[in-house]
C-alpha cells in the first residue's frame, strides 16, 4: 500500500457498519494477503459451480468449490503450492485448470525460487493433477505473476524483476515467458523485447490474450509516469524485436501507479482489451475530484485506447478490479474504500470496504461516489485485495468477488445474482464432416450451437430432414447442397448453413487408397512416416512436410522425387519454416515407412496420401505452382491455375504454414486428406477434373492470421 502525500476530511466511523457480504475460512501461516495481488485471479466458473485457490491453514493452497446452497467454500483436496510465501494466478481455459504460483518478493527479486504452473482435468466434479506437472515457469521471486493462453495452446506468463541495492540503486525489468502448447517445457524467460522495458522498483505487469490471435502485456512505469502496452501476433518469434508493438496506454504527470487489472472479451471479434489502473494524483494534489481510478479500453480497430474515470481521489480508494458482464454489457469495476460509515479518510488507500461500480461496455462512464458495498464486515474495517476471475459473467453464472481481512486473518466474499436465468435465443452453429466428396457421401452433423437449444431442425438440401442433435446423412446424388440447421429453445430460434459438395463417382481412373501422417512437436532431424494402409506396387505415393526454421534436405528415401524442394516461408534460422513435397512409385517390396533427413534437429510435422490408377511413367499431368505469404496476417491464399493434358486427372496441393496448430481449409469442392497434428503444419488435399484444361485457381482458408504457402499439379491417370 502507497501512503498518499496528500490529506483528506474524515469523519469518525460509528460503532458498527452493516455486514455486506459473507464471511468464510479463517487462516494462519501465510505471509501475504491470499486474495492479492492486483493484477491477479483467484476465481474461476466452471461446470455449473464457482471455485478458487485458497489457502488452507497447516496445509497450503487449495481448490475449493463453492455451495451456494450453504453459502460456504468447500474444501476438494486437491493441493497445489504448499509454500506460504506463494501467491497465484488461474486460468480456466474450458478444459484445464492452469495455477501459476510464484514466491513473492515485494523489493529485489531473489534466484532459486521457482515460479510453477499446474495444470489439472476436470472430470465429473473434481481436478486432477496432469502427468508432468507441476513444470517451472522461472526461478526468481516476484512480486506479481500473471498467465493467459494464447491461440497456439502456448501459456504466457510475465512478472517484473527487481535488481540492484540501496546503495548502487536499483533495477527493475519487464519478464515474459512463453511454453509449448498446454503449458509444457518453457523457454528460457526473457525481457520483454521492446524499447525501455525497466519501470519503478515497484512497478508490475500483466499478460492477456485478445483479439482471436493476440497477446497483450501490460506495465505500469511511475519512472516515465505512463502505462505502456506491448503486442504481439500468436505465431511470431516471440523474442524477436520487430513482433512486438509497443505505446503508452496512458501518458502523462502523476498517470501511473503499481496497480492494474486487465479483462478481455474473447467472444468479442473486435478484440477490445479492458484495464482499470490506479493514477498517482493524489501525491502531489489535495484535490478531491481528480482521477484516481480510471477505465482503460483499447480497441484494436484504431489501435488506441479510451479512458474513463472510475473513481476520483476523494472516494479514497485503491486496487481496482474490474469483471466483465456480458449478458449485462456492463464493465463490473471493484475497490476498496473506507466502511460506509466513513465519508474520507486520513490517506488514498486505506483498508475498509469493497465496493462494487458499473458501467456500459460501449460507453463506459460510471457515476460519482465510492459505489454500492459488496463486501464489509461490522466489526473489523480492513477489507482489502479484492479479486475475481479472468472469465466474464452472465445471468446464469451470478458473480463472485472476494476478498481478505488480513487484521482478522479471514475471507470474505460476495455472491450475487445479475438477473434472471432467461437463456437467450440459441446461437445455431454446426460442422459437417466431410463437406466434399464423391457419391455416396454420408456426412456427419454435430451440433455447436451457443444459448442452450432444447430442440433441433436440419434440413439436407435434398429433401431429407431430421430433429436429432448430431445426425448423420449420405447424398446419393451428385450435385450441391445447402444443409441447415434451426436450433430452437424457450426464448426463440436462429439458423445456420453450410454447402455440401457431392462429386460425381470419376470414371476408372485415378482414386485415393489411404493417408497418413506424423509430426514432431520436438526438434528432431529425422521425418519418419508410415506407408499408408493398403498400398500396393504400383501406387504414387505423395508426401509433403513442413519443417521449422530454414533446414535443407540431406536425405531422401530411395525412389521418391521432389515437386516442391525447400520453398521457404520467411525462413532464417530463427523463424519461419520450409516446404517440401515428394512422389514415389511403390515397388514390390516397399518399406512399412519412409525417412527423410533434415540439415538440422527441427519441429516438423507432414504426411504421405496414396493413389492408385497413376501413370507410373508420368505420374504428373500439369506444371507444379505455388503461391507465398509470409506476412503473418494472411487468412486465405491462392494458388494459380493449373492446366491438365488428360481427362480424368486428380488435382492434389496443399499448405504449408509456419504455426504449430491445424488452420487449413482447403479449396471449395476439394478433400482434404490429411492434415499434420502438431509440429510444422502441412497438408494435402485433392480433387478429380474430368475433363482436360484449365482447373481454375484453388484458395485455401485459415482458421488465423499466419505465413504460409500453398502448391498444386495434378496426378495423370494411367489410362
Amino acid at each position: 500500500m502507497i501512503v498518499a502525500g496528500s490529506l483528506l476530511a474524515t469523519s469518525p466511523a460509528a460503532s458498527a457498519d452493516p455486514a455486506y457480504g459473507t464471511p468464510s475460512l479463517s487462516y494462519s501461516g501465510v505471509s501475504n494477503p491470499p486474495t492479492s495481488d492486483k493484477p491477479q485471479s483467484k476465481l474461476w466458473w466452471n461446470a455449473g459451480s464457482w471455485w478458487a485457490d485458497m489457502w488452507k491453514t497447516g496445509t497450503g493452497w487449495s481448490i475449493f468449490r463453492l455451495d451456494r446452497g450453504t453459502g460456504t467454500w468447500v474444501d476438494t483436496g486437491v493441493r497445489n503450492d504448499s509454500r506460504n510465501s506463494t501467491l497465484a494466478d488461474t486460468l480456466w481455459d474450458g478444459e484445464h485448470l492452469y495455477i501459476a504460483s510464484h514466491v513473492v518478493a515485494k523489493s529485489v527479486s531473489k534466484s532459486g525460487q521457482q515460479a510453477r504452473l499446474y495444470r489439472y482435468s476436470y472430470s465429473a466434479g473434481t481436478y486432477t493433477l496432469d502427468n508432468g506437472f507441476p513444470t517451472t515457469i522461472n526461478t526468481n521471486s516476484s512480486e506479481t505473476m500473471t498467465i493467459d493462453k494464447d491461440t497456439t495452446g502456448a501459456i504466457w506468463a510475465t512478472w517484473t524483476q527487481v535488481a540492484g541495492n540501496s546503495t548502487a540503486g536499483f533495477t527493475s525489468t519487464v519478464y515474459v515467458n512463453n511454453s509449448l502448447p498446454g503449458g509444457t517445457n518453457w523457454t528460457t524467460p526473457f525481457v520483454l523485447p521492446v524499447a525501455n522495458p525497466n519501470p519503478a522498483p515497484d512497478d508490475i505487469s500483466a499478460v492477456v490474450a485478445f483479439g482471436q490471435n493476440k497477446i497483450g502485456v501490460m506495465w505500469s512505469d511511475q519512472l516515465t509516469e505512463s502505462v505502456n502496452w506491448a503486442t504481439r501476433t500468436d505465431g511470431t518469434d516471440p523474442a524477436s524485436t520487430s513482433s512486438w508493438k509497443v505505446q503508452p496506454a496512458i501518458q502523462g504527470n502523476k498517470q501511473s501507479d503499481d496497480h492494474l487489472n486487465l479483462k478481455t472479451l474473447q467472444a468479442d471479434t473486435s478484440g477490445r482489451v479492458f484495464a482499470a489502473i490506479k493514477t498517482s494524483l493524489n501525491d502531489t494534489s489535495s484535490d478531491p475530484t481528480l482521477p484516481e481510478l480510471l477505465l482503460l479500453v483499447f480497441k484494436p480497430g484504431t489501435g488506441s485506447f479510451t479512458k474513463s474515470t472510475i473513481s476520483v481521489g476523494g472516494d479514497c480508494v485503491t486496487r481496482p478490479q474490474i469483471v466483465l458482464d456480458t449478458q449485462n454489457n456492463l464493465v463490473r469495476a471493484f475497490q476498496t474504500a473506507p466502511p460506509t460509515s466513513v465519508s474520507g479518510c486520513a490517506f488514498s488507500g486505506v483498508a475498509g470496504s469493497i465496493y462494487e461500480k458499473t458501467a456500459s461496455m460501449d460507453n463506459p462512464v460510471f457515476a460519482a461516489g465510492r459505489g454500492t458495498p459488496v463486501i464489509q464486515s461490522a466489526s473489523s474495517s480492513n477489507m482489502n485485495d479484492v479479486t475475481s476471475s479472468k472469465q466474464s459473467v452472465n445471468n446464469s453464472t451470478g458473480i463472485v468477488v472476494m476478498a481478505s481481512d488480513n487484521v482478522a486473518k479471514r475471507y470474505w466474499f460476495s455472491d450475487r445474482p445479475l438477473g434472471p436465468v432467461t437463456p437467450p435465443a440459441p446461437v445455431a452453429a454446426f460442422t459437417a464432416t466431410p463437406t466434399t466428396g464423391t457419391a455416396p457421401l454420408n456426412v456427419s452433423f454435430t451440433d455447436t450451437s451457443t444459448g442452450t437449444p432444447t430442440s433441433w431442425a436440419w434440413t439436407f438440401g435434398d429433401s431429407g430432414t431430421s430433429t436429432v442433435q448430431n445426425p448423420s446423412h449420405t447424398y446419393t446424388t451428385a450435385g450441391t447442397y445447402t444443409a441447415e440447421l434451426t436450433a430452437t429453445n424457450s426464448t426463440g430460434s436462429t439458423s445456420a448453413t453450410t454447402t455440401i459438395t457431392v462429386n460425381p463417382v470419376p470414371p476408372a481412373g485415378v482414386t485415393v487408397v489411404n493417408s497418413s501422417s506424423a509430426s514432431a512437436s520436438t526438434a528432431s532431424a529425422n521425418v519418419t512416416i508410415a506407408a499408408p494402409a493398403g498400398t500396393a506396387a504400383g501406387d504414387v505415393l505423395i508426401a509433403a512436410i513442413t519443417a521449422d526454421f530454414s533446414p535443407t534436405m540431406s536425405s531422401v528415401p530411395t525412389g521418391w522425387t521432389p515437386i516442391v524442394n525447400g520453398l521457404g516461408i520467411n525462413s532464417s534460422s530463427n523463424s519461419g519454416s520450409r516446404a517440401f513435397v515428394y512422389y514415389h512409385v511403390v515397388g514390390t517390396s516397399d518399406p512399412a515407412s519412409y525417412t527423410w533427413t533434415l540439415s538440422t534437429a527441427v519441429k516438423w510435422g507432414g504426411g504421405i496420401t496414396a493413389y492408385r490408377g497413376v501413370n507410373n511413367t508420368t505420374p504428373l499431368d500439369s506444371p507444379v505452382v505455388t503461391a507465398l505469404d509470409t506476412t503473418y496476417s494472411a487468412t486465405s491464399i491462392t494458388a494459380p491455375s493449373v492446366t491438365t493434358a488428360t481427362a480424368g486427372a486428380m488435382l492434389i496441393g496443399g499448405g504449408a504454414c509456419d504455426c504449430s496448430a491445424p488452420v487449413f481449409s482447403p479449396p471449395s469442392g476439394w478433400t482434404e486428406r490429411w492434415e499434420a497434428p502438431a509440429g510444422q503444419i502441412a497438408e494435402l488435399a485433392d480433387r478429380f477434373q474430368a475433363t482436360a484444361g484449365a482447373s481454375g485457381t484453388a484458395t485455401w482458408t485459415m482458421s488465423a492470421a499466419r505465413a504460409v504457402a500453398v502448391w498444386r499439379t495434378a496426378l495423370k491417370p494411367a489410362a
